[in-house]
């Protein structure tokens, strides 16, 4: 069972298929073969490589792609169909296409399940040149397209059990987009931004007590080259996942999304420290760039900046000033006082979340203030301990949030550029229920980091509770691109947003990948009974709330509501009356 879900994932999928290919092929089979190969060069790949998407089969005429995202689903299809019809006379390749949003079983490289089956039932019934999509996915992208789909009705398709709702398109008398890369152009060289991931750097110091610092200098390293917008990094949370394992850079590239991968390794002796660094190409697996640092311990600073620039140049990215400037600031002069933080965020970002995590992290960072009294750091680490033990009620102390609080201020105070303090303030802010805080502190964090997943969400949550679902999908499906390991994190947010929203079906799938994911989590089945109840499936309701029974036999709906500061009392009475269409009295 346990592997079953492990290779199970909700997914949108395209379905392609060409029209008339069968005939095409027995009037001119050379023709066809060329035109058709000219289409997936110069169209087709293209737009999937622009918008994020996999190619998982080609069948003759017939082509399946995956995307984590269904918005980039439906604009890659709109891209594909808008782009053929402009060239239609030099590459006569007419396309239908179908998509679906569900869930679909990973066996390899493959993929299987109802997901793709009915998006493989919906591509036959669009318009030549058109796009056929479930119901699921128009709900799901809603007005973050710059096309109406029409109404197709309820349709029944073969070997699936319930009838569907369709949207069709069709492109009709639009006007044209540019034209597409030509054919041997790099797929999105036009377009995609230069991407990195940072793997850690091993620990060669024989001494496993040092893998914090080793951990530390990555996660440093990562928060540096976030600060350019000119790249996209993925977060430590994702490059993290492969910490003690060799795996093939060009595997690691295909499944976080990246073209670039650096690692390298650390010693650290008494007050030596030895970086080594190499960057590596995910398409082919070469050395883009490679370096070896032997720098006194307070040169760590200066040798992070060395590293950050020297990988700038390597991706062809231009650096602003103000970029520039930023990675080059220090976050304290004191190396024994960074030390301190990194022993202690390594211990905040561990597995292990308990009291006596809570009381060393404390100790060490108070330490680390009381050596260098601005060091914003570490006032934002301390807040964030104290935000852990009001959520967490270790200590049992009353005033636990207006602690953070009162720390996340004074790292603002002392650091108002510092991303990490930004952040930890807009989660104590929202906590607060000060919305319009919590919103101006992730701008400004993200202002300054544009990369920052963890500033993203918390972004997309305060939209959510501020009154503004709709534009909270676009930064939590941008944070899950920046860090897909964590995606489950940010479903529950994609899943709120669209029950509030009342797309119940979309908030249904969101809300059952995000349980597939973490099955142990209370909050989201309570909300699926809520969409559950919406969408009149009772029998299910009730079987997603024995679970939640069993799971948290003290859960309650009202305590939970009443923790959520919705400013819009109508979302909150949307989640209600889905409970009570599911039978739960709140």
């Amino acid at each position: 069972m346990a592997e079953d879900a492990a290779n199970r994932r909700l997914a949108a999928i395209l379905a392609a298929d060409v029209v008339g290919y069968s005939r095409m092929m027995g009037a001119d089979e050379a023709g066809t073969l060329a035109a058709l190969k000219h289409h997936r060069e110069a169209v087709f790949d293209p737009a999937v490589a622009q918008h994020h998407g996999r190619i998982v089969k080609l069948i003759g005429d017939g082509t399946l792609v995956e995307f984590n995202s269904v918005v980039d689903a439906v604009r890659c299809a709109l891209d594909i169909q808008r782009r053929a019809k402009a060239g239609a006379a030099s590459a006569p390749i007419t396309l239908r296409i179908g998509i679906n949003l569900g869930d679909v079983i990973i066996e390899g490289d493959d993929i299987y399940g109802d997901g793709v089956n009915i998006a493989a039932r919906l591509e036959p019934l669009a318009e030549p040149g058109g796009i056929c999509i479930a119901a699921i996915v128009h709900e799901s992208v809603g007005n973050r397209i710059d096309v109406a789909f029409r109404d197709g009705g309820e349709v029944t398709v073969k070997n699936i059990d319930r009838p569907i709702r369709v949207w069709k398109w069709h492109p009709g008398s639009e006007v044209v987009p540019p034209p597409a890369p030509r054919a041997g152009e790099p797929a999105a060289a036009a377009n995609e931004q230069p991407s990195i991931a940072v793997l850690p750097f091993n620990n060669m110091s024989g001494d496993p007590e040092q893998e914090y610092f080793s951990d530390g200098i990555t996660e440093d390293i990562i928060t540096d080259l976030s600060k350019v917008g000119g790249l996209l990094v993925i977060a430590r949370n994702s490059s993290f996942a492969y910490k003690g394992k060799s795996p093939d850079i060009r595997t690691v590239g295909r499944e976080l999304g990246v073209r670039a991968v650096l690692e390298g390794s650390i010693r650290r002796a008494g007050n030596r420290v030895r970086i080594t660094a190499q960057l590596i190409s995910a398409a082919n697996g070469g050395h883009l760039w490679a370096e070896r640092y032997d720098r006194d311990l307070t040169d760590i600073f200066a040798v992070q900046d060395e590293v950050t620039r020297h990988i700038v140049e390597a991706l062809k990215v231009r650096l602003t000033p103000a970029e520039a400037t930023r990675i080059s600031e220090v976050p304290t002069k004191n190396p024994e006082a960074h030390d301190l933080f990194l022993r202690a965020r390594e211990l905040l970002l561990g597995q292990r979340s308990d009291r006596s995590v809570f009381d060393q992290a404390i100790m060490l960072l108070e330490r680390a203030i009381a050596l260098d009294p601005n060091y914003a750091e570490a006032y934002a680490a301390l807040g964030m301990a104290h935000n852990l033990d009001f959520q967490n009620r270790w200590t049992g102390s009353p005033d636990a949030l207006e602690k953070s609080l009162r720390l996340a201020n004074l790292a603002v105070e002392k650091g108002p550029e510092v991303p990490y303090a930004r952040f930890v303030a807009a989660v104590v802010s929202t906590w607060s229920r000060d919305l319009v805080q919590a919103k101006r502190h992730a701008e400004a964090a993200l202002a300054v980091n544009p990369n920052y997943a963890l500033a993203l969400g918390a972004l997309g949550i305060v939209e959510i509770y501020s009154g503004d679902p709709e534009a909270a999908l676009p930064l939590a499906e941008r944070a899950m691109r920046l860090d897909p390991g964590f995606r489950q994190q940010y479903l529950h947010f994609i899943g709120t947003a669209y029950l509030v929203l009342g797309r119940y079906e979309a908030a249904a799938a969101a809300f059952r990948e995000r349980i597939r994911l973490a099955p142990k989590t209370d909050l989201s089945r309570a909300l699926l009974i809520s969409a559950l109840g919406h969408l009149g499936e009772t029998d299910a309701a009730r079987t997603v709330l024995a679970e939640l029974k069993e799971l948290s036999p003290t859960y309650t709906f009202a305590g939970h509501l009443a923790r959520l500061p919705f400013a819009n009392p109508e979302h909150a009475a949307r989640i209600r009356e889905g409970l009570a269409k599911a039978g739960v009295t709140v």
